[in-house]
């Protein structure tokens, strides 16, 4: 992978089909094996407005991705946006492209006037976890619970 000297140089756009290869590599690297049709897939299903799907691209090589969707809340006449994957290559982290995607989910969660924006980080990552609370995220709001079904 090409080093990320220039941050500058790295810009963020929405995903694209043809990008579904190097979205599936970082996917699977991280830990969740997924292939090509599949990231097609899921990039078909997070193209409505509510959803999106946006790459940090350095001279056409993904560098990472990070995928929202934005929530209408009901115990309130607002959205939340929810960060559901945020994926950044090995060699490509501590050089501000986590924070870029971010700010970038951020920026579409102001554009809707979204109350919040919230993301979810496992304990076995501490790294993302540091990058969350490094960019001012509260992890003593809530608690999470979940249900294999």
């Amino acid at each position: 992978m090409t080093g990320v000297s220039d941050h500058a140089a790295v810009s963020v756009r929405p995903a694209r089909p043809d990008d579904a290869d190097a979205i599936a590599t970082l996917f699977t690297d991280e830990g969740y094996p997924t292939g090509p049709s599949d990231v097609r897939d899921r990039l078909a299903s997070f193209g409505a407005p509510a959803s999106r799907v946006l790459v940090a691209d350095l001279d056409g090589q993904v560098l990472g991705f990070v995928a929202i969707h934005a929530l209408a809340r009901f115990e309130h006449s607002d959205w939340i946006v929810r960060v559901m994957a945020l994926v950044v290559a090995p060699d490509a982290r501590e050089r501000g492209v986590g924070h870029r995607l971010m700010g970038e989910a951020e920026q579409v969660a102001r554009d809707i006037e979204a109350a919040f924006i919230e993301v979810t980080a496992g304990h076995h990552r501490p790294e993302a976890r540091h990058l969350y609370e490094s960019l001012g995220y509260d992890a003593t709001v809530a608690a999470y619970f979940r249900k294999r079904l």
